[in-house]
């Protein structure tokens, strides 16, 4: 049987947010116990010309929504800034809610459909089965791998382990 594209996106989606969930409640928790600003932790980044955490974790947010563009389905509009650790945990609660929202049927035999998205103020086309598994799955990882590594690089007690959420059964 062949790999369908939404076995081969919304569940990895759900498992990686998972992860993020939690590396998040444990930086929210080392944070305060150390009194750190919160402020801070979210603007925190790896080199100057990088996102910041609360970036890194938004971007992979909305790439993980390209389940639902690829399906040709309307996507949650989330706002453009996590001001807070709350913002965040909502942001990640909201994208998990809508994944699960979605069924195999909506994504699956829709490869062939157009996506349309804006890269660099420009639309860009897409066949569906392109955008999803070359466009938004590869952003995907690169933002929460980021996002981990920030935080690692803060020195959140976090690992593999948590990065990698629960897997399915």
């Amino acid at each position: 049987m062949p790999v369908s594209m939404y076995s081969a996106s919304v569940p990895v989606f759900l498992q990686l947010l998972g992860g993020v969930e939690g590396t998040l409640e444990k930086a929210e928790a080392q944070a305060k116990a150390k009194k750190w600003d919160e402020s801070v932790v979210l603007n925190w980044r790896l080199f100057p010309d990088m996102f910041t955490f609360a970036r890194q974790v938004r971007q992979a947010s909305e790439h993980a929504l390209g389940a639902g563009r690829a399906a040709g389905v309307e996507v949650p509009k989330l706002p453009d800034l996590d001001a807070s650790f709350a913002d965040m945990h909502s942001r990640i609660g909201k994208t998990i809610d809508f994944l699960k929202s979605l069924r195999p049927q909506q994504l699956d035999g829709h490869e062939d459909h157009t996506v349309t998205i804006m890269l660099g103020g420009q639309p860009r086309n897409f066949r569906a089965e392109a955008y999803l598994f070359h466009h938004a799955m590869p952003n995907f990882y690169f933002h929460i791998t980021t996002a981990y590594n920030i935080l690692r690089h803060l020195g959140i007690d976090i690992g593999k382990r948590d990065f990698m959420g629960q897997v399915p059964s």
